[in-house]
């Protein structure tokens, strides 16, 4: 008759070899109980099992029983059935553990992450091989360092246009703000800033790459010279103006704090608006500031390792309006008008002052959309001037070209062979007589 075959693990051999070892009484209880790290009273217990069972007496009493926390099968059934609908398609286990929760089924991330891969409803992803770059430890306060960037994105799908979200995170807690738009543009960039600003205050430092919205890439202008400050951008002489430093990036893993960032958005921020249904921009920024970035803040925020604030308030010489704005130079005509991107400003007549035509000024153009001309630390409001009406005789004149057939283009002239012009030329001489002095007396 074979013996029976039991199959041990690596665990229960090595306890089986020290139960013979104090059965033949090469080592004490206690010395057992110390290898095994258990009491002697566990291994007196032990040694009566395996005298009573053979070596079968080391296996646990549990195995081949289900365990008393094991989830219904109806409770996995249900979360498969749900994580299989269209709108759940790509979701990992971690986002897909938490809107399971919101459904009410309690299910961890790692029991999830197994009935996903069984069900083919998730594949795990290899990890690139990227350069090693020094680690970087974070800012100590709230508001020392602001990471500031743009993600160009199908951040809609194909449900709706294509968007950028432009994102600020702070590098101590990993909070966020951020807006979706249409196009990465200076005034989109300021708006950002601006709701900064108003919630939290001045940063000490913003962080950004090199792009030609924060970094000039011309000389400094001729003003600028004068003045004896660098070359600047609007965004850069706006945060000038506010006092706050400007850092540039010279990779993008040097703002690794903002690009993970945009890597956990495009991931999380794309399904969550897939599963809300939005098509739109209005909504989406809606559903950002009400719904996502609240949630963000609880979910990935972290303490600083100091307490206080850092930013700074804003004061009374910080004129956001003013400010944050796109400002050109100009000079004032003769009619106390103004040219900017072939269009005619005009000064009210109630607001012309001495000194202003022929002077240097500048057009500053606000985030409202309104018009100001400064001038001597004054803001004088700008209005647009109608296109003038073209002339009876232009318009005649266009009337009249415009009936007429095409004419015929002119040949170009080619003068015959008998023409003057071709024949030789000869030195003609004029005979003159001699005048009778006769008749002349």
């Amino acid at each position: 008759m074979e013996p029976e075959r039991i199959e041990l693990s690596q665990r229960e051999q090595d306890r089986l070899k020290v139960v013979h070892e104090v059965e033949q009484g090469h080592w004490t209880q206690l010395e057992a109980a110390r290898r095994l790290h258990r009491s002697d009273r566990q291994i007196r217990r032990l040694l009566v099992r395996v005298r009573a069972e053979g070596d079968r007496g080391v296996i646990h009493r549990l195995r081949g029983r289900p365990s008393n926390r094991k989830i219904a099968a109806g409770i996995k059934q249900r979360s498969l059935r749900l994580l299989q609908r269209p709108c759940y398609v790509g979701f990992g286990p971690t986002l897909a553990a938490e809107h399971l929760a919101r459904a009410g089924i309690l299910v961890s991330r790692e029991t999830l992450r197994g009935w996903m891969s069984a069900a083919g409803l998730w594949r795990p992803r290899r990890q690139k091989v990227t350069a090693v770059h020094v680690w970087r430890e974070r800012r100590a306060a709230f508001g020392e360092l602001v990471l500031l960037d743009t993600s160009e994105h199908a951040w809609l799908e194909e449900r709706g246009p294509k968007l950028c979200l432009i994102a600020m995170i702070d590098d101590a807690t990993s909070r966020l703000w951020a807006r979706f738009v249409e196009r990465d543009t200076t005034e989109e960039n300021l708006r950002t800033l601006e709701g900064w600003l108003r919630r939290y205050g001045r940063p000490l430092a913003l962080y950004t790459d090199k792009d030609s919205i924060f970094q000039p890439a011309g000389a400094p202008s001729p003003q600028e010279q004068l003045r004896g400050t660098p070359a600047r951008t609007q965004f850069g002489r706006a945060l000038s103006e506010l006092g706050i430093a400007w850092i540039p990036a010279h990779s993008p893993q040097a703002k690794g704090r903002i690009e993970r960032a945009f890597g956990t958005l495009q991931d999380r921020l794309i399904k969550e608006l897939r599963v809300a249904g939005i098509d739109h921009l209005e909504a989406a920024n809606r559903f950002l500031e009400i719904t996502f970035l609240p949630q963000w803040e609880e979910r990935f925020t972290v303490p600083p390792r100091h307490t206080q604030d850092a930013h700074r308030p804003l004061g009374r010489e910080h004129r956001l309006e003013q400010i944050l704005s796109v400002r050109v130079a100009r000079t004032v005509a003769s009619d106390y008008t103004v040219k900017w991107q072939g269009q005619r400003w005009g000064v009210r007549r109630e607001a012309v002052c001495a000194g202003l035509r022929g002077a240097r000024v500048e057009i500053e153009r606000r985030l409202d959309g309104s018009h100001w001309l400064r001038f001597r630390n004054r803001y004088l409001p700008l209005r647009l001037c109608p296109a003038a009406a073209p002339s009876l005789s232009a318009v005649s004149l266009r009337l009249t070209a415009s009936s007429q057939p095409n004419p015929k283009p002119r040949k170009k002239y080619h003068p015959p062979p008998d023409h003057p012009w071709r024949k030789p030329w000869k030195r003609t001489f004029l005979l003159c007589r001699e005048p009778d002095i006769s008749t002349l007396r």
